[in-house]
This record gives structure tokens, C-alpha cells and sequence, in this order.
């Protein structure tokens, strides 16, 4: 007799309910633990901690010994709700109304984890002699500053003979319906702070003063303007963009002895971090040259850029997508970063999951039939991942 399939609707309305504010584990993990080893999982809770950083709850989960190993990558930590109030039902009781799921995490990311765990257990109850490994990566740091989270997970892995040989990141990757997108990279992102010491004087008085604020705004203009690249055939062109000028001076009077200002680059593979702090390190000696000053360079490395070639791997996963849902995905390295900049140091990956129009809002939410519809398209994809020589 035929399973039955599971209904990911009751999964993610039971996740939504636990309370899993970064990093507060809220009994997420707990329920996934229940839930996988009941079907055949081995399931690992992994706790790490580091001075001055929160401790984090993970969890790593594997059915099966053998290669291939696909895994699945995603989190149970949800923003914080903001004002409660504001939402339509309240965000941590999962409510259904004309046709959603109501709550904190609905898309970013519980939908993906239910969607992805209703697939697998499928797929093991049905296959359960299938040749290769099935897995989950789950952190509770993914919100938060993610120090404790995938990248000690996958340390974990590593020294125990996990790492798989492909994985898919949950992340909501569709724009405008479900299918339209998987992202196959991600862009680079480098902060940089700098300040120009001058000299404090009188402002009619200039010529007695060493003012700050013309040198520092003329290499903000300078490099704001600047090209950096063309872009490449996955990258758009790499941006630059001015966060802060401050010189923390309130008086009309006074020409202050600092500015300072803050800018963060968004970078394709045409650049990494050092050919990046070379250039800015170039353009404040030229500004140096013209108009002097003492300039304080600092840089803060956020994620490199990287790219999942298109292959077997990325070319199955856009077939079934494109067999369930109709539409054939367009391969993106756009937005900001996600937990898939550790994973691509250990194995191939790219990022799936369902639309992204109200993450991390109030009301935030899922449809029903996109849930199911996503959970279609992960059970096509392992169907595919274990009859296919990749």
C-alpha cells in the first residue's frame, strides 16, 4: 500500500509555535529531532559557544552511510517579531487564513525546513534501501551573528566524516512566484571605516585650522563614482555604497579636528577582500597627495563572493523545478549573504526555497499551496539525486 504524503502544513505550524527567537533554540531543534529520528535519522545536537558570543543549539541529522550525500542546509532562528501588535495573528501561533500560514519564520526559513522534512521522510519511507546519504544541517545562528552556528557545524562534520557531496540552502530564493529563481552564489561584502585627523580651529579663522571634511569628502566622491567592474556573466557589476559621514560636530561655528565615514562594497568574483583593500589603501594616498591629512583605514571582512559553476548538479535542480512548477528558474547570485558562503568551501551548493515578498515583515506568511508546492519540488529533486550519476 502507498504512503500516505506528509502534509507539511501541521510541520510548520508546529515549528512557527516554538519560539525560537536567535539564538533561542525554543524547542525547534527538539521537534525536528523527534520528528527525523522517527523515521530513521540519526540525529546529532551540537551546542557550541564562544566568549562574548551567545551558546547556539544546532543539529545535524543523516539517514544512510553511503555516497552520494545530499544535504540540506537551513535554520530554525527567527528574527524577533517586532511590535506584536501590529501583526494580523499573533506571530508565533500559526494561524491560517484565506489560504496562509500566519507567523514569525513562515518563509524565512520554517517553510523550507518543514517542506524539505516532509519530502525526506517520504522519500526514506518509500526508498529505504536507496544507495547514498540523506541530511540535514540545521543551525540556531543563522539570524544572529553566526559564529556558532554552520561554521562549527560544518568543522563538526568534517572531523566526522559527514561532509556531503552536494547541498541545497532552504533559503526563499523566488521573487515573484514559486520557481523563478535559484541562487548559485553570492555576492562579496567588505566594510571599510575611515577617519581624517586635522585640526580643531575657529571657522573664521580657516587658514589656522587643518579641516577634515574637504579631504574626507572629496575621497567619498572619488570613490562613490568610481566604476569597479563591468559585472561578469553571473555577477552584476560590483556596488559601493556611503553608510555613514559624521563629524560629530554641532556647532556652526567650529571646524572640527575629525571626520569620519562608513562604506560597504558589494562585490562579483572579479574582486576578493586584498585587491579590494589595496584599491581603497590607493585611493586615499591619492586624496593624501592633494590634500594631506592623517587617515585611519580599518576593514571589516563580511563574506567573500562565490560561484556554483552550472553543471550536473545545478542543471537537475533547475529540471525539477522547472517539471513541478512550470517555470523555468533563473539562475541569480543577487542579495545579501546567507549560511551558503560556508558551505561552498566543503561542497558544491546552491540556495532554493519558496518566495521572499514578506520576510523578516510583520504578517509575515506562506501560502498553502506554495508550501506543498515547494515540498513537490524537494521530493523531485532527491527522486533525481539518487537516480542520477552526477
Amino acid at each position: 500500500m502507498k504512503n500516505t504524503p506528509t502534509d507539511p502544513v501541521p510541520l510548520l505550524q508546529d515549528l512557527i509555535r516554538c519560539k525560537s527567537v536567535t539564538p533561542a533554540e525554543g524547542g525547534a531543534l527538539t521537534y525536528l529531532e523527534n520528528l527525523l529520528s522517527t523515521h530513521g535519522f540519526v540525529c546529532q545536537r551540537l551546542i557550541f559557544r564562544e566568549e562574548g558570543t551567545p551558546d547556539v543549539e544546532n543539529m545535524f541529522a543523516r539517514f544512510g552511510t553511503g555516497s552520494p550525500h545530499l544535504c540540506f542546509a537551513g535554520h530554525t532562528d527567527v528574527v524577533p517579531e517586532g511590535i506584536a501588535e501590529g501583526w494580523t495573528y499573533p506571530p508565533f501561533a500559526a494561524d491560517i487564513s484565506n489560504g496562509y500560514i500566519y507567523g514569525r519564520g513562515a518563509t524565512d526559513m520554517k517553510g523550507s525546513v518543514a517542506a524539505f522534512a516532509g519530502a525526506a521522510i517520504d522519500f526514506v519511507r518509500s526508498a529505504a534501501k536507496f544507495k547514498g546519504s540523506l541530511s540535514f544541517l540545521i543551525t540556531g545562528d543563522e539570524e544572529g551573528p553566526a559564529i556558532n552556528g554552520t561554521v562549527k557545524v560544518l568543522e563538526w562534520m568534517k572531523a566526522n566524516g559527514h561532509i556531503p557531496d552536494h547541498c541545497i540552502v532552504g533559503e526563499p530564493s523566488c521573487v515573484d512566484r514559486l520557481g523563478d529563481t535559484i541562487k548559485i552564489g553570492r555576492r562579496g561584502s567588505l566594510s571599510f571605516a575611515v577617519t581624517v585627523e586635522g585640526r580643531q580651529g575657529h571657522a573664521a579663522y580657516p587658514h589656522k585650522a587643518d579641516n577634515p571634511i574637504p579631504k574626507l569628502a572629496r575621497f567619498i566622491d572619488r570613490i562613490a563614482t568610481a566604476t569597479l567592474d563591468e559585472g561578469n556573466e553571473h555577477f552584476d557589476p560590483s556596488t559601493l555604497a556611503v553608510t555613514s559621514f559624521d563629524v560629530g560636530n554641532p556647532a556652526g561655528n567650529v571646524i572640527p579636528s575629525r571626520a569620519a565615514a562608513k562604506f560597504n562594497i558589494r562585490f562579483s568574483t572579479e574582486h576578493g577582500f586584498e585587491s579590494l583593500k589595496a584599491w581603497v589603501a590607493d585611493e586615499v594616498a591619492a586624496i593624501t597627495a592633494q590634500l594631506g591629512g592623517t587617515w585611519a583605514i580599518s576593514a571589516t571582512e563580511g563574506a567573500d563572493a562565490f560561484i556554483t559553476e552550472p553543471g550536473s548538479f545545478v542543471g537537475l535542480v533547475q529540471d525539477a523545478v522547472e517539471l513541478e512548477t512550470g517555470v523555468l528558474p533563473k539562475l541569480s547570485t543577487s542579495g545579501g549573504t546567507s549560511d551558503a558562503r560556508f558551505v561552498k568551501d566543503y561542497c558544491p551548493v546552491l540556495e532554493f526555497g519558496p518566495t521572499n515578498a514578506t520576510i523578516h515583515q510583520t504578517d509575515e506568511r506562506i501560502a498553502i499551496d506554495e508550501l506543498r508546492d515547494t515540498q513537490a519540488v524537494y521530493a523531485r529533486i532527491i527522486a533525481h539525486y539518487f537516480s542520477a550519476e552526477l
